[in-house]
């Protein structure tokens, strides 16, 4: 088993505090955090939770889509994948992830689009990241071949 870490110093309060996150596994960088930031349309240099869930879910994905491709007897040439997360109020009250949209346009060897597509359906499902996200009610994948 394989673990990794992250560490977060606050200080102040949630309107006014600030933060740091450290990636602190890999070393490569730490982010400032703000909630003004997190729940504002601009992000101005400072990152979110959410941009980081968009980050472990579009990295996952691409690696657990290389596999379903590798299993259907397809060769991946390459893969772009975007995932946008949507924050907001929670009707139960508080805030909460209502949505992860992936979006996938890839080059590959040996499948059709329709192949292709399955893939990144099953890729969807059986990505550990959409796994740990199961309580996310909507979570899409658009997926199609490069032109």
């Amino acid at each position: 088993m394989v673990t990794r870490t992250a560490r977060t110093a606050w200080n102040g309060t949630l309107q006014d505090g600030t933060g740091q996150v450290e990636l602190a596994s890999s070393g490569v960088g730490t982010f400032d955090v703000s909630w003004p930031r997190r729940t504002g349309d601009a992000a101005e240099g400072v990152t979110s939770p959410e941009e980081l869930v968009a980050a472990a879910h579009s990295s996952c994905f691409s690696m657990a889509l290389s596999g379903e491709i590798g299993r259907a007897g397809g060769t991946t040439k390459s893969l772009d994948v975007t995932a946008e997360v949507s924050f907001g109020p929670d009707p139960a009250g508080g805030f909460h992830i209502n949505g992860i949209a992936l979006t996938v346009r890839g080059e590959v060897d040996g499948l059709d689009e329709a192949g292709f597509v399955e893939c990144a359906e099953k890729a969807k499902a059986g990505c550990p990241i959409s796994k740990a996200l199961a309580a996310v009610e909507n979570i899409t994948v658009d997926a199609a071949l490069k032109a």
